[in-house]
């Protein structure tokens, strides 16, 4: 029974996380004139570890609603070829400037001012209501279907039954978790240190990877500071520490000699954060009342940046998917199974390229200490344009780009 201080909601679809799927399909359903409530459990979208790189798949659904140009009037950095670096050669990995869209190219951005602007959109339709704070602690069911979600807000309980509920809540999903879905999950053998850095007038603009024996690390530019991942072998964070921060700070000027006259920023521990990397995937994406999409369904390497485009497309195609049904009240589990069809071969080839590139490149880098032969993947990329062209294409619009039905 609801007690007289819960918070009791009813709406069409509850979606659970307000990130890039959550937001996106929020959008969409809301759009076509659907009750939504997004709950996002924290107060706002300021997070560290939210991928930076909106791809040209996503910007061209982007256009499809219309709003590029106000988009691009967002901060941001256009990156149309993708480089790294290794040991002394720069190295061209990837090339958007020859893919069929209106904006061929990486933007980077920080993901908080992508989600405060699908969420300015989103709030231009009076059927979206995104609620900040609001944690999920379970779901409601009954014998065969789930009705809805509970959870806390401010320090008050509350109640939301839906006609569907749709896990966006990330990697950790509570929703996957408390349906019971079956979850398979892959090996990866890295980990990330993530830390800014200040940076300066006279720095490279170009966001970048860098390698040398044994170290691995990408910057991207925020403007006023470089956004740091340091890669590390799987589960070496503690044996990093008790190392000193002295010498992590000599492991960086080693990858990246620009960076000696600043290091010492970095003065505690507590200002470097483990991003800790998985792939895995949801066996099934669904049941009864409730659909997952984005990292919920499948956790993604940040390889390639891909992760936060890939959730993007699962949700443009639920969101084509689910309309109509949602609209006419006849939703069935056949349309859910027909979402997880549609995008999960896309997903397993990216996540089989994802975990093939850590084996052959990564994982080879950061266990050679001495100097190594460019892996053949990037010395066959750098040598034939079609083949960067090709990776433009893999990188920068996945497998089975999704548009917005008419």
């Amino acid at each position: 029974m609801v007690s007289e201080k819960t918070l009791s909601l009813s709406t069409t679809c509850c979606i659970a996380g307000g990130g890039p799927a959550g937001m996106m399909i929020g959008l969409l359903l809301a759009k076509a004139g659907i009750d939504i409530i997004v709950l996002e459990k924290h107060n706002d979208f300021l997070r560290d570890f939210r991928g930076d790189t909106v791809h040209p798949s996503t910007m061209e659904i982007i256009h499809e609603l219309g709003l590029l140009n106000d988009f691009l009037t967002l901060p941001h950095q256009k990156i149309f070829t993708l480089n790294g670096r290794v040991g002394d050669h720069n190295i061209a990995i990837a090339d958007f400037t020859n893919l069929s869209v209106h904006a061929p190219f990486i933007a980077m951005m920080p993901q908080w001012d992508f989600l405060n602007f699908l969420k300015k959109h989103a709030e231009n339709y009076p059927n979206f209501r995104l609620m900040m704070n609001a944690k999920i602690t379970g779901l409601i069911k009954n014998d065969t279907h789930i009705m809805g979600v509970e959870g806390m807000i401010n320090n008050q309980p509350f109640e939301i039954n839906s006609d569907l509920v749709i896990g966006a809540d990330g990697r950790h999903s509570i929703v996957h978790d408390q349906a019971q879905l079956p979850l398979k999950n892959y090996g990866v053998p890295i980990d990330v240190l993530w830390f800014r850095l200040s940076r300066k007038k006279d720095d490279p603009i170009q966001t970048a990877g860098r390698f040398i024996p044994g170290k691995i690390m990408v910057m991207i530019n925020r403007e006023d500071y470089w956004q740091c991942g340091y890669v590390i072998p799987k589960d070496e964070a503690i044996k990093i520490q008790k190392m000193g921060l002295e010498n992590f700070h000599q492991c960086l000027i080693d990858i990246v000699p620009l960076l000696t006259d600043r290091v010492h920023e970095l003065k505690d521990w507590d200002q470097i954060k483990l991003l800790t990397v998985k792939i895995d995937r949801l066996l099934r994406w669904y049941c009864p009342g409730l659909l997952c999409i984005g990292d919920a369904a499948h956790a993604m390497s940040p390889v390639g940046g891909v992760g936060i485009n890939l959730a993007i497309q699962d949700a443009v195609a639920a969101a084509n998917i689910l309309i109509k049904p949602l609209q006419q009240k006849n939703l069935t589990l056949q349309h859910l199974k027909a979402i997880q069809k549609r995008r999960y071969w896309p997903v397993v080839f990216i996540q089989l390229l994802q975990l093939f590139l850590q084996k052959r490149i990564i994982f080879t880098v950061l266990n050679n200490a001495r100097p190594f032969a460019i892996p053949l993947p990037l010395r066959l990329l750098n040598r034939w344009p079609f083949l960067r062209r090709l990776s433009g294409y893999i990188v920068g619009m996945g497998i089975r780009p999704e548009h917005i039905k008419k």
